[in-house]
């Protein structure tokens, strides 16, 4: 078993406590980011609880171009970890003239170009992808009705070509608790992670 801590766009006091990290989650195996994360919060993490971590980033992480945070980053790239296979796609929707923004074209050539990686995995490991990690919902699953945070068409594409057994994202806040946050599509688990979740996984 794989206990996963993930984490994305909002900073928690409880994450902030060396005393609560060591008490609460020394157990912890890995971090996944989903972004929107400052790096100074994701390095004291890793830093305390001492695991790797992996990461894509958010619609306002462009400070990674000059800081990024001490660990892998996931974007169109598929790599393992303790048998777990993860591949991972940054950014959110265009709705301004940020950097980490794309359109729906954009996303789907990217996660068309993932199908290489992919597939030769299938081939040699005999296994698909364990954990697609995004920070952007995909489309009418967990996402918003502005524009900012519609999902990417692309993404839907993502789970019925490759079959990931989870996709994980961030990007959408969920202040109301009663909002759904873990939908089942096709044989992938859809969870918004938002700002916090702990997910054990066992490798296949």
């Amino acid at each position: 078993m794989v206990k996963i801590l993930c984490v994305s766009d909002t900073e928690m006091p409880q994450l902030h406590s060396a005393v609560n990290l060591r008490r609460q989650y020394s157990d912890i195996d890995m971090i996944i980011s989903c972004g929107d994360m400052p790096p100074g919060y994701l390095d004291f993490i890793t830093s305390i609880i001492s695991v790797p971590m992996f990461y894509v980033r958010g619609n306002h992480d462009e400070a990674y171009d000059s800081e990024p945070p001490g660990g892998v980053n996931l974007h169109r790239q598929v790599v393992e970890y303790r048998g777990l296979l993860m591949a991972g796609l940054e950014g959110s929707i265009k709705y301004n003239r940020g950097v980490i923004q794309y359109t729906q074209s954009q996303m789907q050539r990217m996660v068309l170009g993932l199908a290489p990686s992919i597939f030769w995995n299938r081939w040699a490991r005999k296994r698909g992808i364990d954990l697609f990690v995004t920070h952007s919902p995909a489309l009418n699953i967990h996402d918003g009705n502005d524009v900012a945070h519609r999902g990417f068409s692309g993404f839907l594409n993502f789970m019925k070509w490759y079959r990931p057994r989870y996709m994980l994202h961030g990007h959408v806040h969920i202040w109301d608790r009663r909002k759904i946050v873990r939908t089942q599509y096709m044989s992938t688990c859809v969870m918004n992670i938002n700002p916090f979740t702990v997910l054990d996984l066992e490798p296949v």
